[in-house]
This record gives C-alpha cells, structure tokens and sequence, in this order.
C-alpha cells in the first residue's frame, strides 16, 4: 500500500479548526430547526432582518435538499475533516487513495455549498447567517484539500502541476479571500445590501 511521506501540519491544523467551526454552524442550524418544529412561532436567534436570517432557508425545500434538513449532513459531514486532522497531527499517514475520496467528499460539500449560495442569493433571496459560517470553512478547506492531494501526486498529474500546487498551498488565503468577495458582490448586485444597511 503506498503511503504519503510528507506531513502537512498546517492543513492538519486547518481541518481541525475547520471542522470544529463546521460543526458548530451545524449543530446552531440543527437547533434552531429543532425549535421551529417545536414551536411554529418561533423567531431564530439568527433572524436580523429580512435579508439577513435562517428561517427562510430552514423552511425552504432547499434547506432539506435530500429529504431531510440539511444541518444533519453538516453534523455527520464535519466529523471527517476533524478526525483526518487529528490524525495527522498525531503522526498518521494515509494512503493516496485516502486522499482522493477524501478530495472526493469535500469536492461533494464544496459543490453543495455553490449550489446553496446560487440558491440563498437568488431564489430565496436571504442571506442565513450559519449558512454563511459554513460557506466560509468549506471553500478554503476543499481548496487546500484538493491542493494537497495534487502535490504529493494521489492523482495522476505531471510534476510540474505537483510543483504548481504545492505552490498555489501558500495562496491559499488569497483565493479564499477572492471566493469571498465573488460571493458578496453576487449578493451586493442581487440582494442590494448595502442600499438595505444604509
């Protein structure tokens, strides 16, 4: 079985940060959903304003895209990049295959998160707080995934794409910051926040 040799202590770290961020927004969200089955009147915590909420999101067909509310999947999903992270900082070593299903299911929750924000920005037309908090931990960490996967060569790639990503690894900040902006200017021409603030 072959193995990886480099340790990537920083992404450990990420994922562990990550994760525990991730699950927090996830157990928030559960909560709440918790409370309005509870309690049809009830007002979430994380409800601003009319642009700015989670109920909305919560009680959309989107916000249970699988049948069920999608916090749950936050709550089961984000144990993954927790655990991975752990490991690694205690000296494990996976396989190349590991790290291309483990590329695989953040690719998943990273898609999920595009399709989501497409959605939250012009079909419901909110911006949900926890939602956001997600938003925020998954596309940084599919980033540095997907880069790390690429540079020590788990999937099939040339040496200078390996070279490439292990460089783009230090840019990691600088993408994550320019996803960022994309999606407040897609939301500033959509939703008009700033005219709705000041």
């Amino acid at each position: 079985m072959e193995q990886t040799q480099k340790r990537p202590a920083a992404l450990a770290v990420w994922l562990v940060i990550a994760g525990v961020v991730g699950l927090w927004a996830a157990f928030s969200l559960t909560m709440e959903k918790f409370e309005a089955l509870i309690d049809p009147d009830h007002v979430a915590g994380c409800d601003f304003n009319p642009i700015v909420q989670c109920g909305a999101n919560l009680d959309s067909a989107q916000g249970s895209a699988f049948g069920f509310p999608n916090p749950l999947l936050g709550l089961v999903g984000w144990m993954a990049p927790v655990v991975v992270g752990m490991a690694l900082l205690a000296g494990a070593r996976f396989a190349k295959w590991f790290w291309i299903l483990f590329t695989a299911g953040m690719a998943f929750a990273f898609g999920f998160v595009v399709w989501l924000i497409i959605q939250s920005i012009y079909v419901i037309g909110t911006l949900c707080p926890w939602c956001m908090v997600t938003w925020v931990v998954t596309i940084p960490t599919f980033y540095a995934v997907l880069l790390h996967a690429l540079r020590i060569g788990a999937f099939p790639v040339s040496r200078g794409v390996r070279k490439t990503a292990d460089a783009l690894m230090g840019w990691l900040p600088l993408l994550a910051t320019l996803s960022f902006l994309a999606i407040i200017v897609l939301a500033e021409l959509r939703l008009h926040l700033l005219d709705f603030f000041f």
